[in-house]
């Protein structure tokens, strides 16, 4: 116990002191400060010809996330790939993740896990064989840790957007009734609002705006989000764009109709919420109120026939 707190101590000391002292006296530093005298020609030149210029994250750290990143494709089914990719864009690619750094995070986790449980073994003196079999098992953990993660996130995402979309439909339709297009209704929604459906709209916009055809732009949109109201709203304007129906019309058809399903979500939430409160209520409140309630009485029957004495 002694030795891995020790072991554990003298290794954070160590890299708290590695980073202290790469922090302010490390010759990267100088170099990145030269390097940004020159200019851009010139820096690529530099760093073409002399590697070790380069930032310490492109010498080192990318190639261990691409290593970590080929073990997870070796554990991993063969079209794991292009789902992760998928989720990844469903989950809006929260903190600009892709699906190489994706895997690579899931090795990372599943190594850190199996780390922990074998300093955890040494130091409560586990046997070896169980400590082995607790590491694979928290490395198995870890490795679909960050899948748990993702599915969170998209589910957030989605009903972030099931949320926003009947009110971003009513600006869109009072703008439009106002005599803007829908691009124009649109860009000038998306730079005042916030939020994963405005991201997703300014990106529709993005496309149009580079040439793409609205209707692909607004099918594009309802793959990357995958929400069935919002699939709904994309099929009416693809077809009032098809039959040449008023854009205005739709939308407020269609912001009345999503006030209405955003309502019936909410009833359908609170109408599960009695289900879902019964586990925490059976299995914390009720034990206290059996004790509070039940303990005298057993304590007061327990002393009449001397079990339990005065």
């Amino acid at each position: 116990m002694d030795w891995a707190i020790l072991v554990l101590s003298g290794l954070g000391v160590a890299a708290l002191s590695y980073s202290a002292l790469s922090l302010f006296f490390s010759d990267e530093r100088q170099v990145k400060r030269q390097l940004d005298q020159l200019s851009a020609y010139e820096e690529v030149q530099a760093r073409e010809g002399e590697p070790l210029l380069a930032p310490f994250a492109e010498r080192v750290v990318r190639p261990t996330a691409r290593s970590f990143t080929d073990a997870a494709r070796l554990f991993s089914p063969s079209d794991y790939t292009a789902r992760t990719a998928k989720r990844l864009v469903l989950a809006g690619s929260p903190h600009g993740l892709d699906t190489e750094r994706f895997l690579a995070v899931k090795s990372a986790t599943a190594i850190t896990g199996a780390a922990l449980m074998v300093l955890f073994g040494g130091a409560a003196s586990v046997p070896v064989g169980r400590s082995a079999l607790l590491a694979i098992i928290f490395a198995v953990a870890g490795f679909y840790l960050p899948d748990i993660w993702l599915r969170t996130r998209i589910s957030a995402r989605q009903l972030e957007i099931r949320r926003t979309l009947p009110d971003m439909l009513d600006m869109l339709t009072i703008s439009v009734e106002a005599g803007m297009g829908f691009d124009a209704a649109v860009a000038r929604i998306t730079g005042s609002r916030s939020g994963a459906l405005s991201e997703e709209f300014a990106h529709m916009l993005q496309e149009i705006q580079s040439g793409l055809a609205r209707r692909e732009a607004m099918r594009n949109l309802a793959e990357r989000t995958q929400v069935p109201e919002l699939n709904t709203f994309i099929m009416s304007m693809v077809q009032a764009d098809v039959f040449g129906v008023s854009i205005s019309k739709v939308l407020r058809t269609q912001s009345r109709d999503m006030r209405i399903k955003r309502r019936q979500f909410a009833e359908e939430m609170a109408q599960k919420a009695p289900v879902k409160i019964v586990f925490p209520l059976v299995l914390c409140i009720l034990p206290a109120t059996l004790i509070v309630i039940a303990g005298p009485a057993i304590l007061g029957i327990g002393r009449v026939f001397g079990i339990i004495g005065e």
